[in-house]
């Protein structure tokens, strides 16, 4: 896979503006662990192996167990291992990542609600939409994964 473009130095004020926003979602009162959980499940739905590779490491350091981590596409099947709080994020994320398909449904939206008020998915949608962008840069412009970086010496 070849890297396209450095989309970071072809479009900095966007890049900036974007950074704003994560700033955002990490200053709005949401669990940072929750947030990396989200962006890893956003980010394997679009298959953003940049973005996974990030994500996974994040919630590695945050002292998420790799049980756990390996078990975010499947969470319905693994919920113990998720709080009621994780799933319910877990399930926005899907159904808002996949909005052609499912045009985010009442049932869908009401069991979100009954976890988070009205601000906290507002910042999480926020955060949803957000790695839905960031997945796109670097799946267009072939971003690679550290882990592939570090072994072939790719930027």
């Amino acid at each position: 896979m070849t890297h396209r473009i450095d989309h970071n130095l072809a479009a900095p004020a966007g890049m900036k503006a974007l950074g704003h926003v994560y700033g955002y979602v990490m200053t709005s009162g949401l669990d940072p662990a929750l947030v990396d959980l989200v962006y890893l499940r956003v980010s394997l739905i679009n298959g953003c192996a940049y973005c996974i590779d990030m994500h996974s490491r994040d919630l590695l350091a945050k002292g998420v167990s790799t049980e756990k981590l390996v078990l975010v596409p499947v969470w319905r099947e693994a919920r113990p291992l998720f709080s009621e709080t994780e799933q319910a994020a877990l399930a926005w994320a899907e159904t808002v990542t996949r909005v052609a398909d499912t045009a985010v449904p009442d049932a869908e939206y009401e069991a979100a609600a009954r976890v988070f008020d009205a601000k906290q998915l507002s910042d999480l949608t926020i955060a949803i939409g957000l790695m839905n962008t960031y997945n796109r840069l670097a799946i267009s412009f072939r971003a690679a994964p550290a882990a592939v970086a570090k072994l072939t010496g790719a930027a």
